[in-house]
């Protein structure tokens, strides 16, 4: 390779293979990782080649020709043969558009190189001394090396044609006699190596994840934890608040009581009234009644007042069992929406293990 007379034209990344010298059969990785495939113009000699170095090595040096044919074998393998280099090229690509890029490729410089064949041929005819020879005499044609004009002219004979055509269809036979099976095999094991480490660093993600959501579930465990105690002390909070229901009971009787000796008193104080139109006469009854009557306003008002009282501690008992039965029902909602998220939270986790 010479950079300053040859330049890249086209370059692609691919996993090289070479067929197996022994068994014509098998395919041989040219390296255990993708590398970069060119296509190469030289420009002095017009050729075309296809180059491809690993590390300080020439795994590829082939010179593209008319005859050559590159052939799909898969949706990502292509192959072609080399009888120059007594070989067959394969490559494994990441995906058919790259196939497919290279293949029309190839079918582009292999048409360049047939026009610069003709063009030299032409030219190689028309300087060609042996034109000047009359027609009844038989001459060898001549073949132009693949390599361009710069090199030596190639005169084989008509053996060596014959040679060179079985040569072509011992390559074609073993090209048919190839498992396409382990060719397709080999270029998805590079692909599926790819593949492996994608799904390695999907499964470190996971991994997080899951520390992730199990810091969330202990968290979410102590809450509910905390939940069922507060419900606890607002249970036992509940059956003080039965004791002073019986307390209201007591309460409520009392004020019943009361309202009915309030409503007795009230009817005495009418019937003494009644009764002081007709004592008027006697004044020590009079003022017996008089004493009598204030005292009973007297009790009135205080049995008014114990009943305000009493109504009044009966609507304030009545308030806080509200509040607490809210509290209860509050913090019941709460806990079945914690619950909830805790049994999806397992679902997940569960699934996540799973798979």
């Amino acid at each position: 390779l010479h950079p300053c007379r040859e330049q890249p034209i086209f370059s692609t990344r691919a996993h090289v293979f070479q067929i197996d010298p022994a068994t014509k059969r098998n395919w041989i990785p040219a390296s255990k990782h993708a590398l970069t495939v060119s296509y190469f113009y030289d420009a002095t000699r017009s050729v075309y080649r296809i180059i491809s170095v690993g590390g300080t090595k020439a795994i590829i040096n082939s010179t593209i020709t008319p005859n050559m044919t590159f052939t799909k074998t898969s949706q990502k393998f292509g192959q072609w043969a080399d009888s120059r280099a007594n070989t067959v090229y394969g490559l494994g690509f990441a995906s058919e558009q790259h196939l497919s890029q290279f293949a029309e490729k190839f079918q582009e410089v292999k048409e360049a190189a047939r026009v610069a064949r003709e063009k030299c041929q032409d030219k190689t005819e028309l300087t060609n001394p042996a034109l000047s020879i009359p027609s009844h005499q038989v001459l060898p044609s001549p073949i132009i090396s693949s390599n361009g004009p710069g090199e030596d002219k190639l005169f084989r004979s008509q053996s060596a044609d014959v040679e060179i055509s079985t040569e072509k269809e011992r390559l074609k036979k073993m090209l048919s006699e190839g498992s396409v099976s382990e060719v397709q095999w080999e270029a998805e094991f590079f692909s599926l190596q790819d593949n492996n480490s994608k799904l390695v660093a999907a499964l470190h993600e996971a991994n997080a994840s899951v520390e992730q959501w199990k810091k969330e579930l202990a968290a979410y465990q102590e809450e509910t934890e905390a939940l069922r105690q507060r419900v606890a002390e607002l249970e036992a909070q509940g059956t003080q608040d039965s004791s002073s229901d019986n307390n209201k009971e007591e309460l409520s009787q009392s004020l019943e009581e009361l309202e009915l000796l309030l409503k007795a008193k009230d009817e005495e104080i009418q019937l003494l009234k009644s009764q002081r139109c007709g004592r008027w006469e006697a004044e020590g009854e009079r003022e017996e009644t008089l004493q009598k009557l204030q005292e009973l306003e007297a009790r009135n008002a205080e049995l008014e007042q114990r009943l305000q009282l009493a109504e009044q501690s009966l609507a304030e008992s009545l308030a806080q069992r509200d509040r607490v039965q809210h509290e209860v029902t509050k913090v019941a909602e709460i806990m079945d929406v914690k619950i909830f998220e805790l049994s999806e939270l397992r679902q997940g986790l569960a699934k996540l293990v799973e798979s």
